[in-house]
């Protein structure tokens, strides 16, 4: 028995070094893999309501007693319509039916030019007003680690209940982007033109796939409510060395009331421009806003290889 074990050792032997070689590759293969997901952590914060804006009636109006007859909504017709009423002119039959079908042609007129004059005003249906959905993303260079900083502490900070935070953290989430035109590599924008009733599909579609990209959402505050994830687990990579090609990606989600007209980005002028439009959007128009980064920790970032495949439509400024 010992000789034949003696004797599938030697003839084993050669194969011992070999396979540790592969299980060595293996062990490092899937480490490396382990720190890159981890290294896609992201962070959001935002929110908003698609909600149709209220429709004030018009106040209606009164005649002065002077005009004859009080009140009509059609207007101009008040005084003949009395006159059937207090008995005058017995065959007055067929002239009182004529100007009542005048006095609602009148009306029918008066509501189409209204409604011709509010469309007109507010570029579509008031119900169902024209409603713009933008993104603007941008790739920067690892050292850009203050901005990691600065999102953070706007996530931790912002209120994301109201028109006003959220037009608030669009405005510091573009500044700080604003700070860092020297670590601008990447960058993609566009525009899509639709209605009040289809934007927060549209809207919802492009976080969704932005959000997907993250394998954890490790800080996100989002209509006020505020989740974090374990501190150890979110600064895991605080120290870890700055490595060549290793990048940033952060994205502006914005649905806003009305036209917004994001310019075709090719160089970083493009860039700036793109942000100071994001960032000029006022509470009143500001219909929901999302702000997503990653990697979220200080300290981590992507690699090259994980910018070609996550972001493809990112192209050179």
């Amino acid at each position: 028995m010992r000789h034949k074990l003696q004797f599938l050792f030697h003839r084993l032997k050669p194969l011992i070094k070999p396979v540790m070689a592969i299980a060595l590759m293996g062990v490092l293969m899937f480490g490396h893999a382990d720190g890159a997901l981890a290294a896609r952590a992201g962070g959001r914060i935002g929110g908003g309501s698609f909600r149709a804006p209220t429709r004030v009636a018009p106040s209606p109006s009164y005649r002065s007693p002077g005009g004859g007859g009080g009140y009509y909504p059609g207007g101009g017709f008040g005084f003949p319509f009395l006159l059937p009423l207090f008995g005058f002119g017995g065959g007055f039959g067929g002239l009182f039916s004529i100007i009542l079908f005048i006095g609602l042609a009148n009306f029918i007129m008066r509501t189409v030019r209204e409604m011709g004059s509010d469309n007109e005003a507010g570029g579509g249906s008031a119900v169902n007003p024209p409603v713009s959905v933008a993104k603007l993303q941008i790739g920067l260079l690892a050292e850009a680690r203050s901005l990691q900083d600065d999102l953070n502490r706007i996530a931790l900070s912002a209120d994301t209940s109201s028109s006003e935070g959220l037009t608030q953290v669009l405005q510091e989430a573009t500044l700080s982007l604003l700070r860092h035109p020297e670590y601008w590599q990447y960058a993609t924008a566009q525009t899509a033109s639709t209605r009040l009733l289809s934007a927060e599909q549209n809207f919802n579609q492009l976080v969704l796939a932005e959000r997907s990209k993250f394998t954890g959402e490790t800080v996100s505050n989002v209509n006020n409510r505020l989740q974090q994830a374990d501190a150890k687990v979110a600064e895991s990579g605080e120290l870890a060395p700055t490595q060549p090609g290793a990048y940033i990606v952060a994205s502006v989600i914005v649905a806003t009331q009305g036209k917004l007209n994001l310019p075709k980005v090719s160089s970083t002028q493009d860039v700036r421009q793109a942000l100071s439009t994001l960032g000029a959007v006022s509470s009143d128009r500001l219909l929901a806003v999302e702000v997503l980064w990653t990697p979220q920790a200080s300290g981590e970032t992507l690699t090259s290889d994980e910018m070609i495949a996550e972001y493809p439509e990112l192209t050179l400024v």
